[in-house]
């Protein structure tokens, strides 16, 4: 199977381009979320270096930032690169659950093996067995109790795509199907978030 960054670009802006005027963007060495401004009318998920990796843990970021944090550059969140003391790392290992975990999940959607970051190269000793737990039970979590609606979406036409060999266009239509029960159009709004 292979895994071509034009498809998951085109998943992702058939699925959300138009509704939430965002698109996904390969970028140079570091990712980052831009809002639309007056370079751009789209607001962009900007993945790193076209790592197919990067792009679907990217993409998690989006599917869980609110619409208030969906206007601010890389949705208002702090970053401290690696060298990381022990509780920057709890901290960060925090706020990585839920996106690792989805990113876990589309992995899977798409047939890809998954890994997770602990992203601190040089900094305190990082325990990756017990994250790796952590995120595997927030996967397990998200799979009984639902996920967010636009991760819903996006699993929907990497699975259509990927595991059932559907074309693009078919599988942006079944994810477009899924945003609809969850996201009506004429509001522009998604709910949960």
């Amino acid at each position: 199977m292979t895994h071509r960054l034009e498809d998951v670009i085109a998943l992702f802006d058939g699925l959300f381009q138009q509704r939430f005027d965002t698109r996904l963007v390969r970028g140079g060495d570091e990712p980052l979320y831009l809002p639309a401004d007056e370079e751009s009318p789209w607001h962009r998920v900007i993945f790193a270096r076209g790592f197919y990796a990067s792009a679907l843990h990217e993409i998690s970021h989006w599917c869980i930032a609110g619409k208030a944090r969906r206007q601010l550059e890389d949705y208002g969140y702090w970053y401290l690169p690696d060298g990381r003391n022990a509780e920057q790392q709890r901290r960060f290992e925090q706020a990585e659950v839920s996106p690792q975990a989805l990113e876990m999940l589309f992995s899977r959607a798409c047939g890809l093996g998954f890994h997770v970051s602990v992203d601190n190269l040089g900094g305190e000793e990082v325990d990756r067995e017990a994250f790796q737990g952590r995120v595997a039970a927030r996967a397990a979590r998200y799979e009984q109790e639902g996920m967010p609606p636009r991760a819903e979406t996006f699993r929907t036409a990497l699975t259509a795509f990927y595991r059932h060999g559907l074309t693009l266009e078919e599988a942006v239509a079944a994810g477009l199907r899924t945003l609809d029960q969850a996201c009506p159009s004429e509001s522009h709004t998604c709910l949960p978030s």
